[in-house]
């Protein structure tokens, strides 16, 4: 991987090619794409969606599709996907690698760690991971299409360079190109940019341009340059990895977000609130404090300590962060100095109810 890693997340959109089930051509076109890249030095990881359309068509399911349709569809439709994916990489003599993943298994720090290592391992084997959704079990996923999500996790996962997300269009446009034929492709996304307005997704895609805008713009969070680009245009794949432009591209941020602290943001699953006040929060976000206890007003929530939890100020969620002290003891320190912990306690775990380095804030 001497050019670092690439992931590239494929829709259903482009992976049926227009059709109402997988595309055997587009397949083998997009695993010939890998392949070069893999040959040109990058290390590929797939993020793939198409269990459910798979499975919708072995079952010859044509109505709009309820929750539980969907995750009957995708349980036929997961084996399908990989046999198509084993067929089409076949011919370039690469082995695949099956990764179910859902968010919960990337909410536990030590879950997250074991997965990423895995996926290295993967990768030093020279084989291809292909990572999807367990959609399954997965119910608030298929609602929302984190499988766009899970690609942004999955590249901060390994360190990648580059996020690239496979559409059935050429990139995000200023409005929906289908219903106004005036729209302009949108070339390029800044750190802080608000971007175009953009459609939601069709009855078994499971995302649209919306999240793969979120997820685009998380990835840059993280330092990772994404791009947004179209699936059925032959070379896409090919161009990027050489540094030519083509479809929607997003800039990286020139002061990333810590590996921890892209887990803390993106994946973590807070088991609590934490209400601070004006001051604690400029304190954190302008002048990168720790958390102290005089700075809290309230919390809810039953967390233990190294637990995760979310920051709040003015109603709205800031910063997340691992707190030093669990539930029970901070509601009884909540508004204290530091130099007061101990005589309330007993004793003094740490001065910080969340130290800045356990901190991430919430740029989006």
């Amino acid at each position: 991987m001497k050019h670092g890693c690439v992931v590239v997340k494929i829709g259903s959109g482009a992976l049926s090619g227009g059709g109402a089930g997988l595309d055997a051509a587009v397949l083998r076109r997009l695993a010939a794409d890998v392949a070069d890249a893999r040959e040109a030095g990058r290390g590929v990881v797939l993020v793939s969606s198409g269990a459910i359309l798979a499975g919708k068509e072995r079952l010859k399911l044509a109505t709009r599709p309820s929750t539980q349709l969907k995750q009957a569809a995708a349980a036929v439709g997961q084996s399908r996907l990989m046999r198509a994916w084993e067929a089409a990489f076949a011919r370039r003599k690469l082995t695949v690698a099956q990764v179910l993943l859902t968010r919960e298994d990337l909410q536990d720090r030590g879950r997250y760690l074991n997965a990423r290592n895995t996926l290295l391992t993967l990768l030093r084997l020279g084989v291809v991971p292909i990572v999807n959704e367990n959609d399954t079990v997965a119910v608030e996923e298929i609602k929302f299409g984190d499988n766009d999500g899970l690609s942004a996790l999955v590249a901060g996962l390994v360190g990648a360079e580059l996020l690239v997300l496979l559409t059935d269009q050429e990139g995000l446009f200023t409005d929906d190109p289908r219903s106004h034929p005036d729209a302009t492709l949108v070339a390029r996304v800044r750190p802080g940019e608000e971007p175009a307005r953009v459609g939601g997704a069709g009855p078994w895609g499971s995302g649209g341009m919306a999240s793969k805008v979120r997820a685009a713009r998380q990835a840059a969070e993280g330092g990772i340059a994404a791009v947004v680009a179209s699936g059925a245009k032959p070379g896409v794949l090919a161009a990027l990895v050489a540094g030519r432009q083509t479809g929607t591209f997003f800039e990286p941020a020139a002061r990333p977000l810590a590996r921890r602290r892209q887990w803390l943001a993106f994946a973590s699953k807070p088991r609590g609130r934490i209400v601070v006040d004006a001051g604690a929060r400029e304190a954190l976000v302008a002048r990168d404090k720790s958390l102290l206890a005089s700075g809290v007003k309230s919390l809810s929530g039953r967390f233990e300590a190294g637990d995760a939890v979310s920051l709040v100020e003015g109603g709205a969620e800031f910063a997340r962060g691992l707190v030093n002290f669990a539930a029970r003891e901070l509601e009884r320190i909540k508004g204290l100095k530091t130099s007061q912990i101990e005589a309330v306690l007993g004793h003094k775990p740490a001065d910080e109810v969340v130290h800045r380095d356990n901190l991430a804030i919430l740029k989006s």
